[in-house]
Formats: structure tokens, C-alpha cells, sequence
């Protein structure tokens, strides 16, 4: 029974010196960051695949049960939309491969224009892929939330894939409107899809999004609590992101999560404890 959480990444300025020891090399920041949380969201590769050597050292900072969810290139998903991208698609499951078993699935995003049209080119790109990974798919286009049929060709689509889908939980987000400069830009740059708690495979991920106040953020993701205490009883591995607009408070906040989900289940391992950013003193 274990319930993995995280970020959206493993270093952040409003981090150093609070959650990362500072001054920290670079090469340094995901082991500290590993301490803190069991799992991160792979965002980087979606914007450039990286060398296996780095890739390689990612795995060396982090323990083999670490979990990462690398991002499909936007080349393929996005440019391309999941067509003719052989080449670019070879590369990145080239450049993953060193992370072995930490490497818990990668991640399709799709842009919000892939619809429900577009699930037969989802099907062949998910049957063409190896069968080493596991897979799990985001999705924005509403009719997906809103039309029973496209969800349930989406579903059928990503069960014979064995592949998961992610839900973006920005409900609690867009539940009162934006009070800081980061949640200003969130509220115009994150996608506004109804809740959806669901689990196609026995290792479900979520991301949620809460807002620059703690207290809001943990009032906003009570209703996973039940919903992922339910996933744990029935033998699933869930993995839960939880973001903020600043995401100055998440590492903290993914580990009250686990602390929350631990409370109604007294048997759930409790996460590693870690390491201070600066050494206690006496006074």
C-alpha cells in the first residue's frame, strides 16, 4: 500500500534555504527535493528531451521506488498531435530509458483542440507504443467532461491501452476569483474541467491545483481525501501532485496531503522524514 506524492518540480526559488539546503548545486536539488516528496511531475521533457546523461543522473539522486511522470515532448503532442513524429518520439523514449522503474508513466498531455474526433489517432499512437511503459493521458477539450459517448470512447480507448487518465483538478482553483499575481496568471493560463475522480488501472494520478493560501488549498482537496483513501483499500498505488499558483508551500502541502490520507489509514507507510534545509541550533 503506497500513496506517492509531489510537485510540479523538484527546485523553486521560494524553496532555497526553507525545503532545499542554499547555496545547493544544481546537480544536488532533486536528491535534497527526494527527501521531501516520494514523486514529480516530468514537465521539462515537454519542452526539451534530455540527454540520457541526464536522465541518468536523475535516477542516481533518487531511490529506485522514486516516482517520475515524464511529459511526452509538445513536438509530438502538440505540433504534431501524436502523428509523424517518429524520430522526435524515438528520442525521448531513448532519453527516459536510464530511469528504470522510477520512471512510474509517461505522460500524454493533449491540448485542449484534441477532441473527441481525434481518440482513433490516440488509439494508434498508444498501440504503437512499447509495452515497457506504462501510459497515462491528460485531456482538456470539454466534451470529454460533458458528453457521456467521449468519455466513454476515451475510456474504452485508454483500458485496451492499459493506460491511465489523468484528471487536472482546478475546481477548488476557480471556485472564488484570483487574489495575488500568481493567481491572476493561473487564472488565465489553467484549464477550467469539471471534477473527475475516476481510476481506469490500479495506478491512478492526480494533479490538483489550490491556491497561494495553505488553509485554501487543504479546504479544496477534502474531497480526494475519501476518494484516494477509497483507491488505497482497493489495492491501487495512487499518486497525487498538488499544485499552487506560486507553489511556494507545495512540498510541504504534498506531504499534509500523505499525513491526512494517513489519518484514515492508520496502516499506509508514512513518508521518509526529511532532512532540514539549515542545521538546528541550541537557541
Amino acid at each position: 500500500m503506497r500513496l506517492h506524492v509531489g510537485c510540479a518540480m523538484w527546485t523553486h526559488r521560494a524553496w532555497q534555504g526553507r525545503y532545499l539546503p542554499h547555496p545547493l548545486p544544481a546537480h544536488e536539488r532533486l536528491r535534497a527535493y527526494a527527501e521531501w516528496c516520494t514523486a514529480v511531475e516530468g514537465n521539462t521533457t515537454f519542452y526539451a528531451t534530455p540527454s540520457r546523461e541526464t536522465v541518468a543522473s536523475w535516477a542516481g539522486q533518487t531511490d529506485p521506488a522514486f516516482r517520475f511522470v515524464p511529459k511526452f515532448p509538445k513536438v509530438v503532442t502538440h505540433e504534431r498531435r501524436l502523428t509523424d513524429a517518429d524520430a522526435e518520439l524515438r528520442a525521448f523514449l531513448d532519453a527516459v530509458e536510464p530511469l528504470g522503474p522510477r520512471a512510474h508513466a509517461l505522460w500524454v498531455q493533449l491540448p485542449g483542440s484534441f477532441g473527441p474526433g481525434d481518440v482513433p489517432t490516440l488509439a494508434r499512437f498508444l498501440r504503437g507504443l512499447p509495452t515497457t511503459h506504462r501510459y497515462a493521458v491528460e485531456v482538456r477539450h470539454a466534451a470529454f467532461f460533458t458528453d457521456p459517448g467521449a468519455a466513454r470512447a476515451l475510456e474504452e480507448t485508454l483500458t485496451r491501452a492499459g493506460a491511465e487518465w489523468i484528471p487536472f483538478d482546478t475546481t477548488a482553483f476557480f471556485r472564488t476569483p484570483p487574489t495575488s499575481d500568481a493567481e491572476r496568471d493561473a487564472w488565465l493560463k489553467k484549464p477550467r474541467t469539471p471534477l473527475r475522480t475516476s481510476a481506469l488501472t490500479d495506478r491512478p494520478i492526480v494533479r490538483y491545483l489550490g491556491r497561494d493560501d495553505p488553509a485554501c488549498t487543504v479546504e479544496g482537496w477534502q474531497p480526494w481525501l475519501d476518494v484516494v483513501t477509497g483507491w488505497l483499500r482497493e489495492g491501487r498505488s495512487p499518486t497525487v501532485f498538488v499544485h499552487t499558483p506560486d507553489n511556494a508551500d507545495a512540498p510541504d502541502l504534498a506531504r499534509r496531503f500523505h499525513d491526512q490520507v494517513r489519518a484514515r489509514l492508520p496502516e499506509l507507510a508514512p513518508l521518509p522524514r526529511p532532512v532540514p534545509a539549515e542545521p538546528s541550533t541550541l537557541f
